[in-house]
């Protein structure tokens, strides 16, 4: 699926995607669709792997099984699959709307809906100063009021762009996407040049290898960073929250956490230890932005949605599964994830 507005992060340029779309269908009829789009840089699998999966691995053992026994058959699902969380990502939520249609209700719902709404940050790759502000003024005039502006190659020229992107758009709200390009001297430099534009958050400043020297920080500055790629499954909440807290937000994905079953284990956890989530995504068609918008939903410590993964796709499989209106995204409530096939 080519995209509209290709964008670069710290560690490629992306001008186009691939999604796998998986579908199951109920004896009645009803069916559910879900997707992945895995990042192999932080999951270690490749979407080639997926789709090697799906060509070669025998499901025969879903056939015959009891939708409604869904936690046993998710589940079933970590069991099988633990090592590739993009084909679980895909067949979880498949099931998952399937679901929701054999109940004939939104998945929030059955969740359990605490949030109505949240405002979506829109992402600008990394760019030089004036694109970087024309483009944020044209989110502005879409009716957005967030932006995740991505960071990493060169912490002064970042430093620049935020602060002329604060001077002609005070008004907008800026969250920040380093994708691990900085060193530990880089984020105190860069914390200290930007404490005065009052940045949401700061994602994953630093490599996997070396967030444990965030340690250093003052708690203050933990507190606005966000663990992405650190946080890929329930199994790395442990080491990020003992003992000291390393981030004071958590972002959570269903292409890292293979799908939302092991998303909403993430969840509690963080709600446990009062840590606020953030709810993000990669390159993906509406059904599973629509899938990580219903596990949001359902916690009120959610305090972020980055969910734009569907917005720049030329075109998609599906239409709906959620209402975007002045930068706030709305679940619908239609059955299931609620969008409609095309």
């Amino acid at each position: 699926m080519e995209l509209t507005r290709p964008y670069a992060i710290a560690f490629k340029t992306t001008d186009s995607v691939e999604n796998i779309f998986f579908e199951v269908e109920l004896a009645d009829g009803k069916s559910g669709l879900g997707c992945c789009n895995v990042s192999a840089k932080v999951v270690g699998v490749t979407l080639d792997d997926c789709w090697k999966f799906f060509n070669n691995e025998d499901l025969n053992w879903l056939v015959g099984s009891d939708i409604r026994e869904i936690g046993r058959l998710q589940a079933e699902l970590v069991n099988k699959y633990h090592s590739n969380p993009g084909v679980r990502a895909a067949m979880d939520i498949a099931l998952y709307d399937a679901f929701g249609k054999y109940l004939d209700i939104p998945l929030v719902n059955f969740f359990g809906r605490a949030i109505e709404s949240l405002p979506t940050s829109v992402t600008i790759g990394i760019k030089n100063v004036e694109e970087t502000v024309k483009e944020a003024e044209e989110y502005k005039g879409m009716g957005f009021t967030n932006l995740k502006v991505k960071l990493g190659h060169s912490v002064n020229e970042d430093i620049e762009r935020l602060i002329k992107l604060n001077e002609e758009l005070p008004e907008m709200v800026i969250r920040v996407d380093a994708n691990q390009g900085y060193s530990l001297n880089d984020l105190q430099f860069f914390l200290e040049k930007t404490r005065a534009l009052n940045l949401e958050l700061v994602e994953q400043p630093l490599p996997v290898d070396q967030v444990d020297e965030q340690i250093k920080l003052s708690l203050e500055d933990i507190n606005v960073l966000a663990a992405d790629e650190s946080l890929v499954g329930p199994e790395d909440v442990a080491t990020l929250i003992a003992p000291q807290p390393l981030f004071g937000i958590f972002n959570i994905k269903l292409m890292k956490a293979g799908g939302i079953y092991q998303a909403r284990k993430i969840g509690e956890v963080a709600g446990v230890n009062d840590i606020p989530l953030m709810w993000g995504c990669n390159d993906e068609s509406i059904v599973s932005i629509s899938a990580a918008l219903a596990a949001a939903y359902s916690y009120p410590w959610t305090k972020y949605i980055d969910l734009d993964g569907s917005f720049d796709l030329a075109k998609d499989v599906v239409k709906d599964g959620f209402i975007l209106k002045e930068g706030r995204m709305y679940p619908t409530d239609k059955p299931g994830l609620g969008f409609t096939r095309l």
